[in-house]
């Protein structure tokens, strides 16, 4: 059984908007081999609308020698939308009708776990029809004080901590389970 896995980019103070504007001077190898032994983890990618036309627009034309780009090109995409109308990027398949059904049997299936990046509406979505398994949060010593936060005033649960590792910039990731209740 495969996992769905939360990753995200946060600020202090929970935001998780445009972390291209906030996030590049923290970067460093750590952080970076972090992200892609994550991404070379993971099996398929799970995207919200949004997500997806910005990853789409941005990652075909990428190339790099670690071989990053190709993975994220390569990967399985199931994009979640009532929107779209097709999906062009490479092995995308677009999600419609039955969404939990579709999501509960993708995890069903053998292999890598699947990874869903920023898709803040598919996050609270997925949270509350409790369909997520694990969140990766890198977490910023950065306070925005304004801007899309991960979870919605509505998201309500309870998490373990299963993992915390900080990095020489002040970047903390921090890995948790939701905690099932008996």
């Amino acid at each position: 059984m495969r996992k769905i896995i939360v990753t995200e980019f946060l600020s202090l103070d929970g935001v998780m908007e445009a972390p291209e504007k906030w996030s590049f001077p923290y970067m460093n190898d750590e952080i970076m081999k972090f992200k892609s032994d994550e991404l070379f983890a993971s099996g398929a990618l799970l995207l919200g609308r949004a997500t997806y036309e910005t990853f789409a627009a941005a990652w075909p034309s990428r190339t790099d020698p670690g071989g990053f780009a190709d993975r994220m090109n390569s990967l399985p995409k199931y994009v979640l939308s009532n929107t779209l109308k097709e999906v062009k990027w490479n092995n995308s398949r677009l999600i419609k009708g039955n969404a939990v059904d579709e999501i509960s049997e993708l995890k069903q299936e053998a292999g890598q776990d699947i990874v869903i990046h920023g898709s803040c509406a598919l996050v609270n979505w997925l949270l509350g029809h409790g369909l997520i398994d694990e969140y990766h949060l890198l977490v910023y010593p950065i306070v925005l004080g304004s801007g899309k936060r991960l979870f919605s005033d509505q998201a309500r649960g309870t998490l373990k901590l299963v993992e915390s590792k900080s990095f020489g910039t002040g970047v903390v990731a921090l890995s948790y389970q939701p905690v099932t209740k008996t």
